[in-house]
């Protein structure tokens, strides 16, 4: 993505200009040509954030609960015994409840004695060539409702210095391509902004929510790859001129 904003100011009398707290004086010994312009940068996402959780149930509150503190105990037990810091695994949300009458129509004919529903779910920050990993040893858990993939950088502000740079030198370059047609010279930066902008995130970036029966111990982990991050950066770029 690039977007460009040109300004001319050349004249012989005084104008002051203020930007950002700051004033740029504009008279015939300080010419300017001042450019904002956008760009991007792109990497690979080297941290995971994958989701994962239970969906059980129980024909009363007692035994709905039961059923979830296994499940749930047995998630958890099994990422750690792979090697899963605590740390890095974080709980999202979790809830008991009876369930409504559309939900029992719509039980299968082995559930219909079920009443009440116990959910539970957790992220794991993991890297990249860990994600699959994590799901598989959720899922053969008893994870049975996982699958969200948030892809992040664990630098963000590095990404977006990238941006910035970017950002500048293409300023720069279209300031010498105006002052070339004018007739004179680009001289140095004498002043740069960097306006903040909410990141680039395309839609992709969120895995969609799988629903999982709990698998044969010997299936293969799915094949999941890191994505790439974008992030954008705008800046206001002031370059003098000379004949």
């Amino acid at each position: 993505m690039r977007t460009l904003a040109l300004a001319v100011l050349i004249g012989t009398a005084a104008a002051p200009i203020a930007i950002a707290g700051q004033t740029i004086q504009v008279n015939k010994d300080n010419r300017t040509i001042a450019i904002t312009a956008t760009d991007t940068a792109e990497a690979i996402a080297d941290q995971a954030v994958v989701t994962v959780g239970f969906l059980d149930y129980g024909t009363d509150e007692a035994s709905a609960y039961a059923n979830g503190s296994r499940r749930s105990n047995a998630i958890i037990a099994a990422l750690e015994k792979a090697g899963f810091a605590k740390n890095t695994i974080e709980s999202m949300d979790q809830q008991l409840r009876p369930l409504n009458e559309y939900e029992i129509k719509n039980l299968k004919a082995e559930q219909k004695n079920y009443r009440y529903v116990i959910s539970q779910s957790w992220t794991v920050k993991t890297e990249p060539e860990k994600a699959n990993k994590v799901l598989d040893i959720a899922v053969k858990a008893g994870a049975n409702q996982s699958g969200n993939i948030a892809w992040e950088m664990k630098d963000r502000d590095a990404l977006e210095a990238q941006a910035a740079e970017k950002a500048i030198a293409h300023a720069q370059r279209i300031a010498a391509q105006m002052a070339a047609g004018l007739k004179i010279h680009l001289g140095p930066l004498v002043y740069a902004s960097n306006q903040q902008e909410t990141p680039v995130r395309p839609v992709p970036m969120m895995a969609r929510s799988m629903a999982f029966k709990t698998t044969d111990a010997n299936t293969e982990p799915l094949a999941i790859t890191s994505r790439h991050i974008t992030q954008s950066a705008t800046v206001y770029a002031v370059f003098a001129v000379t004949e």
